[in-house]
């Protein structure tokens, strides 16, 4: 009787194959699809970040555009992003780069680190930063008390003004009121301020005597808004006033910026801009208010984390 043939090496063959199969297939398993990678990186207290970011009113009158940006697509692009009154354009793209930000408190106005210049922000700002995650556009909502202070800088100007006819000016008044100009018996030129026609009555070492020649009907924009002589009275004896009629009206309030050479002082520095508040035309009145415009408002910013740098000993941090 022949032998019977042996099916153990065949069976063999078969474990063995599918011992490499299963070993390949985990294999191709592990390479695609590899270990679940670290959760990201959340901004912490004491961070230094870079960040780029879109600065909007939340409130008051120009509420809803753009005061301050680092970018300068937004900077540049009045269509999609409106500006508001005291909107700063900085000019070209390398003007506008990330902003660094210390998260915390900090105990110098700035400092710098891996050739950033990282500064002091206010604390809504910062703290706002806290816990998010970088490289994705966040918003944060500042209300006024973590924002900018809003000082007493107000000074209240009548709708309407009274300027004299004739004037006398002694010695170097004349240089002030009318910088540039020659003083010349007989001279006419363009009043700086009104745009009326001066006419220089006489002068000499000590004293300029200037007639001025409103019409009434004359429009000028002294403050950057209309103003209407509305009646000019003149005597022989040397006396008379023009009057001036700032055109304005309660929809004008929040929505003119001026300038004035001589402020009130605002935070401890002298403000020159200011924005016409509170147009009273019954009491025949307007404010000026020197604070900037972001002061007491609520602040709305679109930031987005760029980089983060670790704690350095140039900051001290405070939750």
């Amino acid at each position: 009787m022949a032998n019977e043939p042996s099916y153990w090496p065949l069976v063999i063959l078969i474990v063995v194959v599918v011992v490499g199969a299963g070993t390949g297939a985990g294999y191709l398993y592990y390479k695609n699809h590899p270990a679940a990678s670290s959760p990201p990186r959340l901004v912490q207290i004491g961070d230094n970040a870079t960040v780029t970011y879109i600065g909007i009113l939340g409130s008051g009158p120009e509420q809803g555009k753009v005061f301050d940006t680092s970018v300068y697509q937004v900077a540049t692009n009045n269509a999609t992003w409106p500006k508001a009154l005291q909107f700063g354009f900085r000019g070209g793209p390398s003007s506008y780069t990330e902003l660094g930000v210390h998260v915390g408190h900090i105990n110098q106005a700035n400092y710098t680190l891996n050739n950033y210049s990282f500064v002091q922000v206010v604390p809504g700002f910062w703290q706002g930063l806290v816990g998010i995650q970088t490289n994705v556009t966040h918003t944060v909502v500042v209300p006024p008390a973590l924002g900018y202070a809003h000082y007493a800088c107000s000074v209240v100007q009548p709708l309407e003004i009274k300027v004299p006819v004739f004037a006398t000016y002694l010695g170097t008044q004349f240089q002030k009121v009318y910088p540039g100009i020659l003083a010349t018996t007989g001279a006419t030129f363009a009043d700086p301020h009104y745009g009326w026609t001066v006419q220089i009555l006489s002068a000499n070492s000590t004293s300029v005597s200037v007639q001025n020649l409103a019409q009434v009907g004359q429009v000028s924009h002294p403050n950057g808004w209309p103003a209407m002589v509305t009646n000019v009275t003149s005597t022989p004896n040397g006396s008379g006033q023009i009057t001036v009629e700032n055109e304005l009206s309660s929809a004008d309030a929040g929505h003119i910026q001026g300038t004035s050479s001589t402020g009130p002082t605002c935070g401890g520095q002298a403000a020159t801009r200011y924005i016409l508040t509170d147009v009273n035309v019954t009491a025949g009145t307007y404010t000026e208010d020197f604070n900037q415009e972001v002061a007491g408002q609520t602040l709305i910013f679109l930031v987005k984390v760029v980089d983060l740098f670790p704690p350095t000993v140039a900051a001290t941090t405070a939750a």
